[in-house]
């Protein structure tokens, strides 16, 4: 029988998924929608920096309730059902969005601006539990592919809310008016848009399959005016050094993305002459785009697990597409950078989440998801207070470009040092999968964590890549000093921590290895000692006794089929069917632990077994 880790099927075979992600695009259709009317309104009256201060107002109003209702949004996650919270949280947006259509009606423009803040205070509400849903819905193994849904069907609402609002918004408008006012009273049947968007948001989270609550602890309204929540909430995130970093990293980049969304209206406006507000937010529409192509991107590369090397990769997207941003006067090159800001954006905001809700539990997950949503947002009201700082104080929009260039240049550099080897395994990875299928088989025999010797059979060059594929945990290689000390290889092999063999300092080697061992690594050797010509498991070798001596841990056998034949291998005849010019499958089979103990028969009979059982002759 084949254990596969390969995820199977639809996400849809699961009950409440549709309505779901159903309610949560439209929750965010018109929560952006208003801000749309808005900031669209903003843009028509006001120029330069008076436009600058009053979007980044705006966002701040929007941000501003993440700060403030932390500690209630992270306690109603968990001391309720997910479901009502949500339920009553789109109830409270019918009432909301009935009287931001009143202030469209009556032209009360400050009155519509201040609303905003209550809508966002119920997303603020909503946000925990709507997150925190996603792992009461799905099995461990889908939350990653999840996470990629619910952030393309959040961004298709974006997307939606900015071209539909924005092509009404201009269509309703005439001609001539003098004020903000005049503006609301020519669009406010949009208010109406809202409504109707509420209220579908409402009956689709009726629909939605109830789930077991977490705690009956009471909320201490003394404790939240002491802080003490708060402390709680920040000692659950810092105790998990990974969610800690993973709620950094999320912070910058929505940092980043605010100051973006609050300048470029300006520098459209200034530098690039266009006062069409379709085009304006057209233009940023394509990073909406390029967050579903780099979802569903990082959903496919995370299908064994979450894939740390998708983090360097998007920071390193986001900084060329900074780089280049302010430079470019052509809005077709404008279009295409803001969709690879999208991707890159994607690439980073898709791993770091899933992170987040894997690592945490159950009964603190509620918790930690305010508390970074705290976090991020306490983060954008910092970098967009900044931004009006540099507004009023005269300048235009070309430095704050440069100053977010610099921070994510920086990040992506610390990305590299941190998740480099990720990084590199990704790229071999993926450069592989252009011509192979490949098919990891009993990934779940490979403990989570402790001191593992993998061990199997050597058929090509680049079967230390394919061992890799599919395993999250680094694995340490020993390897002949001979191909390690060539010029062009030592650096990868240094940056994967390769451990180079030498007959003159095999115990040295030895030794490294076991050190490896007894601090819980992961070690992988190929006991034959060489690539074999034949196709055929040769002898194996007893020297990784020595390196498995006095260790606690396991042994993981593993064989590798396919591959052979291939320009990789030392086949003496290179005979390929016509099929395999096209694609080659090639599977890693792993079986079940043995004894750290085990001799070298031992180790050979069970990798044996694995190709009996497993490959058709």
């Amino acid at each position: 029988m084949e254990y596969r880790i390969r995820v199977k099927g639809t996400l849809l075979k699961y009950k409440g998924i549709l309505p779901y992600a159903l309610a949560l695009f439209l929750n965010a259709f018109t929560d952006l929608g208003h801000k749309i009317v808005i900031q669209n309104t903003v843009f028509k009256i006001y120029d330069g920096h008076e436009q600058i201060v009053l979007t980044s107002i705006l966002n701040g109003l929007i941000l501003l309730p993440f700060i403030f209702l932390l500690t209630p949004a992270g306690y109603i996650s968990q001391r309720f059902s997910k479901v009502q919270v949500m339920q009553y949280g789109a109830l409270f947006a019918v009432f909301i969005t009935l009287g931001i259509t009143l202030s469209y009606y009556q032209g009360w423009f400050w009155w519509a601006f201040g609303l905003t803040f209550l809508l966002a205070a119920q997303s603020a509400l909503y946000s925990p539990a709507k997150y925190g849903y996603i792992v009461e819905l799905v099995s461990v193994d889908r939350i990653s592919g999840l996470n990629a849904v619910v952030q393309s069907v959040t961004t298709v609402a974006i997307l939606s809310g900015i071209m539909v609002y924005t092509f009404f918004f201009e269509t309703s408008l005439s001609q001539s008016y003098d004020s903000e006012s005049d503006i609301l009273r020519q669009i406010a049947p949009l208010g109406w848009l809202l409504v109707v968007g509420s209220i579908i948001e409402y009956l689709l989270t009726l629909r939605l399959p109830y789930k077991t609550l977490t705690t009956s602890q009471p909320f201490d309204f003394k404790r939240y005016i002491m802080g003490s929540y708060f402390q709680q909430n920040w000692k659950s995130i810092r105790s998990n050094p990974a969610i800690f970093e993973a709620i950094i990293l999320l912070s910058l980049f929505w940092s980043i993305s605010q100051v973006i969304l609050a300048i470029f209206g300006a520098y459209a406006k200034s530098t690039l002459h266009e006062e069409n507000t379709i085009v304006v937010q057209g233009l940023m529409a394509f990073a909406a785009f390029g967050i579903i192509i780099g979802s569903f991107f990082a959903s496919n590369i995370s299908k064994y697990y979450l894939h740390n090397g998708l983090i360097p990769l998007g920071s390193f997207i986001l900084t060329i597409t900074l780089l280049i941003l302010p430079q470019s006067q052509s809005l077709i090159t404008i279009g295409v950078l803001f969709l690879c800001f999208g991707i890159g954006g994607a690439l980073m905001i898709v791993p770091l989440n899933a992170l987040i809700q894997s690592r945490a539990s159950k009964d603190e997950l509620g918790f930690i998801l305010a508390g970074s949503n705290w976090i991020q947002n306490v983060s954008m009201i910092v970098f967009l207070y900044l931004t009006t700082f540099v507004a009023m104080a005269g300048y235009d929009s070309i430095p704050l470009f440069w100053l977010v260039f610099a921070l994510s240049l920086t990040t992506t550099m610390w990305l590299i040092i941190r998740h480099g080897d990720y990084l590199l395994w990704l790229f071999f990875e993926n450069i592989l999968a252009l011509r192979y299928d490949i098919i990891p088989i009993g990934l779940h025999h490979i403990p989570k964590n402790g001191s593992v010797l993998l061990l199997g059979n050597h058929i090509s060059w680049i079967d230390w890549i394919l061992v890799q594929i599919g395993v999250e945990r680094r694995i340490g290689y020993m390897m002949e000093r001979v191909i390690y000390e060539k010029r062009f290889i030592r650096p990868i092999m240094k940056l994967g921590k390769v451990i180079p063999v030498s007959s003159s300092a095999a115990k040295d080697s030895f030794r490294s290895a076991k050190k490896r061992l007894q601090e819980d690594k992961i070690i992988g050797i190929f006991p034959e000692g060489g690539i074999s010509h034949d196709g055929e498991l040769g002898k194996i070798y007893p020297g990784f006794q020595i390196i498995a001596q006095g260790v606690e841990g396991v042994i993981i056998p593993f064989y590798i089929d396919g591959i052979y034949g291939s320009i990789f291998s030392r086949a003496t005849n290179r005979h390929v069917p016509m099929k395999n010019l096209f694609r080659r499958r090639i599977r890693i089979i792993y079986g079940p632990a043995l004894s750290i103990d085990s001799d070298a028969k031992t180790v050979y009979d069970a990798i044996t077994h694995l190709k009996e059982t497993h490959v058709s002759q």
